[in-house]
């Protein structure tokens, strides 16, 4: 198979891609990114001279690129996007921009050249939130709460309209939230390995008592390959780690993880319209496509932690960058 995966040079992105390659030796992937902040070429240095990989360097609104990048290929999966929800908080237009317009535009081209699936990444962040007790399924409503889920949220409802319109075989996961290898370090896991790696505190919003499901992105990468292979279009798949954890335990296992106690912990005014609870349920998952998550919060953890501990130079860089934007909210 020919696959098109878009934002491949970002953290999901490029972990799927080399589980790819690996896992289906007779795949071959276009890989089209833009190269914005978080979509790293380093990601991906030790596959870009195999044969079955190619780089597209451009962005899903220029139609000419995409079609460029498209062409001869028989499946999509989709995950450039606008991610941040803090960015999306202090600048909601990129996000509308890539998220509802370039995903349109995606849409458009794919029906263009007859794409036999196109699987478009979603978040579980599109549901909103939850209370103490219950969980989303996939036909729980879509109440997003930040402009970033908003603009996935559109994108999804664009989905379901070319599926019902024009039959385009579109499939939506809707994951919580990834972790793991490569992950760009303003996000909240590895924010605080490498805050403690370089000897500063690492922030927890409010009290920490919000909390996610959290979902190592090797378990995330598989339950994709899967759907691709025996997802039915037209339908969406929750796809959660069943690890629900307050952000401010996560902390403290991480803290633990490096010999480090809670007054490395720094307090920080909570996020604008901050979501309590995500949790998925996945029994769609388990019941048609037999998948499961693997890798624990606390065995996830510890696999992240020396990850970013022997891959130093990999984000030295990127947290110099961070750290001087000067509209990076958690070095406020």
């Amino acid at each position: 198979m020919k696959l098109l995966v878009t934002g491949g040079c970002g953290f999901i992105g490029s972990n799927f891609i080399r589980f790819m390659l690996e896992t289906h030796p007779d795949f071959e992937i276009v890989n089209l990114d833009a190269l914005t902040y978080a979509g790293n070429p380093e990601n991906l240095k030790d596959v870009e001279t195999n044969p079955r990989y190619r780089f597209v360097l451009g962005r899903i609104e220029d139609a000419d690129m995409v079609r460029t990048a498209m062409k001869g290929v028989e499946s999509v999966v989709h995950f450039a996007a606008e991610s941040h929800v803090d960015r999306s908080i202090l600048d909601a237009q990129p996000f509308l921009k890539t998220n509802i317009l370039g995903t349109h535009l995606l849409f458009d081209i794919a029906r263009e050249y007859g794409i036999s699936r196109f699987i478009h990444i979603s978040t579980d962040e599109v549901y909103g939130t939850l209370g103490d007790s219950g969980k989303f399924t996939e036909e729980t409503p879509l109440r997003p709460n930040s402009p970033y889920s908003a603009s996935k949220a559109a994108a999804d409802l664009l989905a379901r309209a070319y599926y019902e319109t024009y039959k385009l075989p579109v499939i939506l996961i809707r994951p919580s939230n990834n972790y793991g290898p490569y992950q760009y370090p303003e996000k909240f896991i590895p924010l605080m390995i490498t805050n403690l790696l370089t000897d500063k505190s690492i922030p927890v919003y409010g009290r920490g008592e919000n909390i996610r499901d959290w979902l190592y992105v090797e378990d995330n990468c598989r339950a994709i390959d899967l759907i691709l292979h025996k997802g039915r279009p037209g339908e969406a798949y929750n796809v959660g780690g069943r690890s629900e954890v307050k952000n401010i335990e996560l902390a403290r296992q991480v803290l633990a993880h490096m010999g480090r106690g809670e007054s490395d912990i720094q307090y920080v005014k909570d996020r604008p319209g901050h979501d309590y609870r995500y949790a998925l349920d996945i029994s769609r998952m388990e019941n048609e496509l037999g998948w499961k998550p693997l890798v624990g919060i606390e065995e996830g953890i510890e696999k992240t932690v020396r990850w970013y501990k022997k891959n130093e130079q990999w984000w030295r860089s990127l947290k110099e960058r961070l750290l001087h934007e000067s509209r990076g909210f958690w070095q406020k």
